[in-house]
């Protein structure tokens, strides 16, 4: 029998449009062989929208998916919880493609969990803590993990006193530095700074995505991303280098434009990427990850490495770093998708072994 995946797409976010990319990547990638998949349109204003089973072939999904092809909107509890009332259409697995708040951040997971139903990614404290760059950082302080130095603010902080707040990062960072939404990805707000004058503007724009901001010295060096799959016994993928012609990873260089050079595998010399290899998968236990990440770093000029974030839900687009790093390690598109649905499986398997009663 084919596994029914239940494909969750859109969402109530800024990186509405991403998702919507990767659903059709992923869609294009999933052996029909193998697998049933029911599209889940999430609009922007976080209606759920069941759309029907999907036969088509790949230049046939993209009306699907982009012109949002569907059925009657439904509510999202009858949608999620219909195996309990047509074994015929029952969902094995849900696969959340949603990225950013509402989506990636332990929302949706947490629904998932309540409702009893497997998932394909990580569960709700990892994608929470690893959507809040602060938190994230935070946990990654702990863990011993060597970063940038970082500063942070709430909105109301900078409201009440914006020039403490653009002094604090003159002290503490200095010239350039990035600010950014502390709860969102696919560097939606994200500006990187040479003075006061830009910094201000970028207070202001990064605080229309998120109440909170982080600003981060820049590293000067290479970057260099890593994917990490599994659930217990994380393995990592080789690594790919970063090269942008703006001068730093935007929305456009990941999704539109394409001007970013990929170096893969990376040139590493064999103790650097062992390094990182440790520190992706320090990163993982430590946020408590399941089933995928991609680790980021900085290789500064004097050696050192730096993590930078992980990614709880990376992109699946043709030119996202997580699938080809996987793609040049040996494990194709259908492959990787067949892997995280079975670690999805295992994940809610094992968690069936828990006690809830005295």
């Amino acid at each position: 029998m084919k596994t029914k995946i239940a494909l969750l797409y859109g969402g109530k976010s800024a990186e509405h449009d991403v998702s919507l990319a990767t659903a059709k990547a992923v869609i294009g990638a999933v052996d029909k062989n193998k697998f049933e998949i029911y599209p889940i349109y999430i609009n922007r204003e976080g209606t759920w929208i069941e759309g029907p089973l999907l036969e088509a072939e790949v230049d046939e999904v993209k009306n699907l998916v982009y012109d949002q092809i569907s059925n009657e909107e439904s509510n999202h509890l009858v949608l999620l919880t219909k195996n309990q009332v047509d074994t015929a259409k029952a969902f094995d697995i849900v696969f959340p493609l949603l990225h950013g708040p509402n989506g990636e951040d332990g929302t949706v997971q947490g629904l998932l969990e309540l409702l009893g139903l497997p998932y394909v990614g990580n569960g709700v404290l990892a994608s929470a803590a690893g959507m809040d760059k602060i938190v994230m950082k935070n946990i990654f302080a702990q863990a011993g993990l060597r970063q940038a130095k970082y500063v942070h603010f709430l909105r109301s902080e900078w409201l009440s006193n914006k020039q403490s707040c653009y002094d604090q990062v003159g002290e503490h960072l200095g010239y350039p530095c990035f600010v950014k939404p502390a709860n969102l990805g696919s560097s939606v707000g994200i500006s990187k700074c040479l003075d006061q004058v830009q910094l201000e503007a970028a207070f202001a724009e990064a605080f229309q995505y998120d109440r909170k901001v982080i600003i981060e010295e820049m590293i000067h060096g290479r970057e260099i991303e890593i994917s990490v799959l599994g659930n217990d016994n994380p393995e990592c993928s080789v690594a790919g280098e970063l090269a942008v012609d703006k001068g730093f990873y935007d929305y456009n260089a990941k999704y539109i434009d394409g001007k970013t050079n990929l170096t893969i595998p990376a040139r590493l010399a064999d103790d650097e990427y062992q390094e990182m290899v440790e520190m992706s998968k320090t990163a993982f236990k430590a946020l408590d990850c399941s089933g995928l990440v991609r680790a980021d770093f900085f290789l500064a000029e004097d050696g050192k490495i730096y993590i930078n974030e992980v990614n709880t839900m990376p992109g699946f687009t043709p030119i996202s770093m997580f699938p080809l790093l996987w793609q040049k390690t040996g494990v194709s598109y259908s492959e990787l998708i067949e892997k995280l649905v079975a670690l999805g499986i295992e994940r809610h398997q094992e968690k069936q072994l828990i006690k809830y009663t005295c």
